[in-house]
C-alpha cells in the first residue's frame, strides 16, 4: 500500500491527509477534523467521547474507521485514526458545527483540484508554492525545498530505470 501524505489547510488550521494510491483514496485526520470544527482544547478527547456515543448507537462509520502513521507535532510518525471521505461526511454530521457545511464545500473544492492535477500537474508545484506561503515559509525556503523534491523524484526514477553494472553505481552521471 503506497501513501503519500500531504497537510491541506482550512481556515488557516492544518489537515493531516494521506493519499493511498492502491485504493486511490483520501484519508483524513480524525482529531484534526474535530480541531477545525469544534476549536475543542482537547480534541483527542472529543473524538474518543464522540466515538464512544457513535458506537453505542450502532453507527458503523467507527466500526470501520482505521488508523495511519501520521507526522505529529513532535516530528514523529504516529498511529492516527482516520476516515475516507465518505466516512468523513458521516462523521462530519454528527459534530454540531457551524463549520460543517463550509467545510464540506472545502472537501469537494480540494477533490476537483486533485483530479485537475491529475490533468495537469504543474497545478500541484503551483498549489505547494500557495501552500507553502500561507504556513509562513520563506521564499528562499520553498525555492529550495521545491528543488529537493525535483533532485529526488529524479534519483528515484534513476534507481528505477537504470540497472547498474557490477561495480557502477546509478548515481555515476552525478
Amino acid at each position: 500500500m503506497k501513501e503519500e501524505g500531504v497537510i491541506q489547510i482550512f481556515e488557516k488550521k492544518k489537515v493531516r491527509t494521506v493519499w493511498n494510491q492502491d485504493e486511490e483514496k483520501w484519508y483524513f485526520s480524525i482529531v484534526d477534523i474535530i480541531t477545525v470544527l469544534t476549536e475543542s482544547k482537547d480534541a483527542g478527547g472529543y473524538w474518543r467521547k464522540l466515538k464512544q456515543r457513535l458506537k453505542e448507537e450502532g453507527n458503523e462509520t467507527v466500526t470501520n474507521c482505521h488508523s495511519l502513521k501520521m507526522e505529529a507535532a513532535d516530528g514523529k510518525m504516529r498511529l492516527t485514526d482516520v476516515a475516507d471521505t465518505e466516512q468523513l461526511f458521516r462523521l462530519i454530521q454528527s459534530i454540531p458545527s457551524p463549520k460543517a457545511e463550509p467545510f464540506k464545500l472545502w472537501l469537494a473544492q480540494i477533490a476537483s483540484e486533485r483530479l485537475d492535477e491529475m490533468q495537469d500537474p504543474e497545478i500541484t508545484i503551483d498549489r505547494a508554492l500557495e501552500q507553502y506561503m500561507q504556513l509562513g515559509y520563506s521564499e528562499s525556503w520553498i525555492n529550495q525545498r521545491l528543488k529537493s523534491i525535483e533532485i529526488r523524484k529524479e534519483l528515484r526514477n534513476r534507481m528505477k530505470t537504470k540497472k547498474a553494472a557490477p561495480g557502477t553505481s546509478c548515481f555515476s552521471n552525478f
